[in-house]
């Protein structure tokens, strides 16, 4: 068994290889884009619903210029989810659309709440592919209600799904520290609220990253590869409850959860499987959805992960 899984994963990340030069292309991320503005850092003073609505409009027109320079770039679809991501609606922590893209989007008063999801997205997610991000956070915070708030942190490169890159812990690596930074910076800012952090699928091997120490209540990994480095719950050195769950018709059950050294190379797959009861974690019914089906409106997954971010006990 163990050989046909180091087989089937030496596999993939050949046939990833092969596929990496289509795909990329097919991944604009040299779009030109504007500095971001220079903000003040999240704190108490600067969290007052005037303070961030002057933070907001910054980023709007950060977002606004962003999408004059795609346009001028010829990059019509980048353009078209640009602006729709300046709608006056729409409320932006951070908008930095330089190399493909970094953004952080408050869905829900901040201000006010006393509970606070932050979003960890997967692979394939991007300013290009915002909206599907955007549509889960929505839907989150529609069934948490009004005293709550989402944040849809996209503060990575994504990997892409077809790419050698979604094998391996590297970028996830890149992305933990900063991960870890703003969920710190946030808290500080939100001392009373209960902050829960949510990871899909490749997110779940950045909030591993970022886990150890990390003031939040619950870590939630859904959809996921593994962990990476930290094979276990007990390894993430978190105080949080560590929650995972998987849908019964998501395709990363099938993802050969090994982790091997390839030689003069790197280190490809994340390990044991989080909804193991050898990983450690406590495993909620996510479902009987796929693989993109977690923050589907009206869903199980759905209901589930809002009574996490709640506080409340989810049947296991």
């Amino acid at each position: 068994m163990a050989s046909r899984l180091r087989r089937a994963l030496l596999a993939a990340l050949l046939t990833t290889s092969v596929a990496l030069p289509v795909s990329a292309a097919a991944r604009p991320s040299a779009v030109p884009a504007p500095a971001p503005p220079r903000l003040a850092p999240l704190t108490a003073a600067t969290t007052t619903p005037g303070t961030l609505d002057a933070r907001y409009a910054a980023n709007r027109a950060s977002l606004r210029a962003a999408e004059r320079m795609a346009a001028g770039h010829g990059d019509r679809r980048r353009a078209a989810a640009l602006r729709a991501m300046a709608d006056p609606a729409r409320r932006f922590l951070h908008f930095d659309g330089r190399d493909g893209g970094r953004t952080a989007e408050v869905v829900g008063d901040l201000a006010r709440a006393d509970r606070v999801a932050v979003l960890v997205p997967g692979a394939d997610t991007g300013l290009d592919t915002y909206g599907r991000f955007h549509a889960g956070a929505v839907a989150l915070q529609r069934e948490l209600g009004d005293r709550a708030a989402v944040v849809a942190w996209l503060g990575y490169a994504t990997p892409r799904t077809l790419g050698p890159e979604a094998l391996t812990d590297g970028r996830a690596a890149d992305a933990g520290p900063r991960l870890a930074a703003f969920v710190r910076e946030l808290a500080r800012a939100k001392p009373a609220a209960r902050i829960s952090l949510l990871c899909h699928s490749y997110g779940s091997v950045v909030c591993a990253d970022a886990a150890p120490g990390l003031p939040v209540a619950d870590i939630v990994l859904y959809g996921s590869p593994g962990t990476g480095r930290t094979g276990t719950a007990r390894q993430l050195r978190t105080t949080a409850t560590v929650w995972a769950g998987r849908g019964a018709a998501d395709w990363i059950a099938d993802v050969p959860h090994v982790r091997l050294r390839v030689p003069f190379l790197t280190t490809v797959g994340f390990g044991t499987d989080p909804v193991s009861p050898e990983f450690g974690a406590r495993v909620f019914d996510a479902g009987a959805g796929g693989h993109s089906d977690y923050l589907a409106p009206g869903s199980a997954p759905l209901r589930t992960l809002a009574r996490i971010v709640s506080g409340e006990v989810p049947d296991a």
